[in-house]
């Protein structure tokens, strides 16, 4: 993807992380086959194909929200809201692995494409996401942050421990201030036992990710 100018170091920086983690997807599913996709992934209820239709519908989603904002307009995510995400994913669930793959390398493509035609005003806008508004210049951090952990959610061989160094320290930052925030005021730090652990395990676990004994989930994903 070409560079886009005028955003600051951070949002380039996600912006080309993010393609990166869709070529590395694309890469890894490459063979995958109509059995291993109907197999259930790491996700509750969810098979490979649910996720590999929801990473892509994502990125439609994402789309809709830049076009909007291109235009001076708050777009939603999902226009008919979580009903329409969940019957979109369902839709595309039974296609074969050929198909699901397919139309994963053509979203991504869409979305890069809408990156390249944003709007210096249009970066400063909001979007509206299922949880609520968005800022439009956040999107490449949620979209390099939702190809690389539902990458490791499929359940092949990519897990959490490969995770890019850069995604983890920067979630790291995120998510460990989203922790303080939710707890009394004074009760900042992160428990020893979270500490102890390595920073892939760390985010693993503040994701819901993985447990940990001694370790209540951190309610934060």
């Amino acid at each position: 993807m070409a560079s886009v100018t005028g955003l600051t170091n951070d949002v380039q920086r996600d912006l080309r992380c993010a393609v990166l983690a869709h070529e590395r997807l694309i890469v890894d599913l490459s063979g995958l086959k109509d059995e291993a996709a109907q197999r259930p992934s790491l996700l509750p209820g969810w098979t490979v194909a649910h996720t590999l239709t929801h990473i892509a519908r994502n990125a439609d989603s994402h789309v809709l929200m830049l076009q909007a904002a291109a235009l001076g307009e708050v777009g939603a995510q999902y226009p008919g809201g979580v009903e329409q995400r969940n019957a979109d994913i369902e839709a595309g669930a039974g296609r074969s692995a050929a198909a699901l793959v397919a139309d994963l390398g053509d979203s991504n493509a869409r979305l890069e494409a809408a990156w390249l035609d944003m709007t210096d005003e249009g970066w400063t806008g909001k979007g509206l996401s299922l949880c609520g508004p968005v800022a439009i210049n956040d999107l490449p951090f949620r979209r390099w942050r939702e190809v690389v952990v539902h990458h490791a959610d499929l359940g092949l061989a990519y897990s959490w421990r490969d995770w890019p160094t850069d995604y983890v320290r920067v979630e790291l930052t995120r998510r460990t201030m989203e922790w303080a925030s939710r707890k009394p005021m004074g009760l900042t730090t992160l428990p020893p036992i979270a500490l102890a652990l390595g920073e892939h395990e760390r985010v693993a676990w503040l994701l819901g990710r993985t447990t940990v004994e001694g370790l209540d989930a951190a309610g934060v994903f």
